[in-house]
């Protein structure tokens, strides 16, 4: 099952998180047959999405870097959503590693 964990992102900001993925034993895992991908939307209903730039910087430490461009938060309407953040293995089997709440905070300073 995936870890839940709730995210706060600033309209018009940029935004990345660092994941730290580790086994049972707290070993890091080794990611480097895996790829990521992540999305986000206004309910699991819903048919639109924001998808997330995922990249695996550092797979041996088990690292996946989470990110949004400032244009991209830009676009975003304040107010919550749900996400998640998949694992894809070379073999194709996928891993749900995180889920939750998104909120949204409005920004105030505009270019």
């Amino acid at each position: 099952m995936a870890t839940v964990y709730n995210l706060a992102i600033d309209q018009g900001a940029t935004f990345t998180t660092t994941l730290s993925l580790a086994d049972d034993t707290g070993t890091a895992r080794n990611l480097s047959t895996y790829t990521a991908r992540g999305q986000m939307r206004r309910s699991y209903y819903s048919t639109s999405n924001v998808q997330f730039t995922i990249s695996i910087d550092n797979p041996a430490e088990g690292e996946v870097v989470i990110s949004l461009s400032a244009d991209k938060t830009a676009n975003l309407k304040y107010g919550r959503y749900v996400y998640d953040v998949e694992l894809v293995s070379n073999t194709l089997t996928i891993e749900r590693i995180i889920e939750g709440i998104v909120t949204v905070f409005p920004e105030v300073t505009k270019a």
